[in-house]
């Protein structure tokens, strides 16, 4: 019986992780968040995957994720925070956490996006960690701006808050290698539950 050893398929999963109602992102990569709410909406992604989530953010950062606050979106006994205190660590902890392949979801967030080199590693380890770990990691940039090259695709989220409801943002899709621009209400569901795709 012939068997490949090789093979010229990529290794990055091609299935993906549920992101709200019929929105997934590709596993196995690297994604980034940005907007206003782009924490808002991490914290909505880690409530839709199960396992720990990593995330990485600076030490010289001021706040930073409060349990009392993202609680009702995911169970913060999930988080691990990781701290770096050099700028060329954020990206280094990410790399490494995505290459183990045992973390189903890390976020770094970061002061400005990265450049395309690192990037690439991060795709490099993300798929590396699919191959090796039996769980494709799923990595998110937060970045103010938007503008990472060569991310796999790019959301966006801002506030559009009422004066009935303060749980109502604008979900953007800017970028996807296999899909088009697009853009959806968010809103929150009556029972507390995570925000959901509106009509």
């Amino acid at each position: 019986m012939a068997s490949s050893l090789l093979s010229r398929r990529p290794s990055r999963a091609d299935d993906g992780t549920g992101f709200l109602g019929d929105l997934t992102l590709r596993t196995g990569r690297v994604h980034e968040f940005c907007g206003t709410a782009r924490r808002t909406l991490a914290m909505i992604l880690a409530g839709k995957t199960a396992g720990p989530v990593f995330w990485i953010a600076p030490s010289w950062a001021v706040g930073g994720p409060n349990p009392d606050g993202f609680h009702t979106f995911a169970d913060p006994s999930r988080f691990t925070f990781v701290t770096p205190r050099r700028p060329e660590d954020l990206l280094w902890c990410m790399e490494e956490v995505l290459r183990a392949g045992v973390v189903p979801l890390v976020v770094a967030d970061l002061p400005a996006p990265p450049a395309m080199t690192p990037v690439r590693r991060l795709h490099l380890a993300a798929e590396t960690g699919a191959a090796a770990g039996g769980t494709a990691p799923l990595g998110i940039l937060l970045t103010p701006e938007g503008a990472a090259p060569g991310i796999e695709s790019r959301w966006s989220l801002t506030p559009r808050h009422d004066g009935d409801t303060t749980d109502r943002w604008h979900l953007t899709r800017l970028r996807a290698r296999t899909a088009p621009e697009a853009a959806w209400p968010l809103i929150a569901a009556p029972s507390g539950t995570p925000p959901c795709l509106g009509g």
